[in-house]
């Protein structure tokens, strides 16, 4: 089953996806314009990998890491489906993500790989736009890289594992208005999602609705105000939002 949360009404209400449409906790359907999308899940820690995919590290000249390349992120920069973008004034390279998010379903210390998915509740779609203007170092990368509030759109649904019968070979792409730019598979990362759990909850407590961003194919390119993306992952949901301009951070 799909899930997701959304604004209308005056309220926050939980939704599900019925035969294509929007249906409330409350049994009423709505119609996605009436509706804002939040982020389906109300998010604990959330882990973002670097490099995980070879193609995307060969993209950009660098080879696979050894071990997880693993830097956190606020919670304010999430953004729901249909939301913008903010791009800061004067950069040259702001590029998406298409990731697909892992959520973890409960409290999760020195787990093994082969127990990991017992961790796991179910999966999103994530773009993790990063500005590369403010890279200082691929394995390091500072705050302003990947910190920006809405710099990380997500959702619009977090649909249960059960309904993934494989999350480790799931189609991943990218539209930038209505263009293929970007498609790969989850086949082909690096660390795979049973060792990042393992790697994570070897060293810290994992809660429930941590999200873990599993990083990205190759594929990725400049957008620029104006511009519509979508990502989507297969059997999880297609995620838009637009890049607008940044009248309130100059950097």
């Amino acid at each position: 089953m799909k899930h997701a949360r959304i604004a209308c009404f005056g309220a926050i209400h939980e939704a599900t996806e019925v035969n294509g449409g929007i249906k409330l906790a409350d049994g009423r359907f709505v119609n996605e314009k009436e509706v804002v999308w939040l982020p389906p899940v109300e998010a604990g820690t959330i882990f973002a990998l670097g490099l995980n995919y070879a193609d995307h590290a060969s993209e950009i000249s660098f080879k696979a890491p050894d071990e997880p390349l693993v830097f956190l992120k606020g919670p304010n920069t999430l953004l729901g489906h249909n939301g913008e973008t903010r791009r800061p004034r004067n950069v040259e390279m702001m590029h998406y993500e298409c990731e697909l998010a892992v959520v973890i379903g409960k409290k999760a210390r020195n787990v093994k790989c082969e127990e990991a998915y017992q961790f796991v509740s179910g999966y999103t779609v994530a773009n993790d736009y990063a500005i590369r203007d403010y890279l200082e170092n691929y394995y390091r990368p500072n705050l302003a890289v990947k910190n920006r509030d809405t710099l990380t759109p997500i959702g619009p649904w977090f649909v249960e594992k059960e309904e993934i019968d494989d999350p480790m070979n799931l189609k991943l792409y990218t539209y930038v208005n209505g263009e293929l730019k970007q498609e790969g598979s989850t086949k082909d990362m690096v660390f795979d999602i049973p060792f990042l759990i393992e790697y994570l909850s070897s060293f810290m407590t994992l809660n429930e609705n941590d999200i873990i961003l599993t990083g990205t194919p190759k594929g990725t390119v400049n957008v620029v105000e104006g511009d519509e993306v979508v990502v989507g992952i297969e059997g999880i949901g297609e995620l838009r939002n637009t890049i607008v301009g940044d009248s309130v951070f100059a950097r």
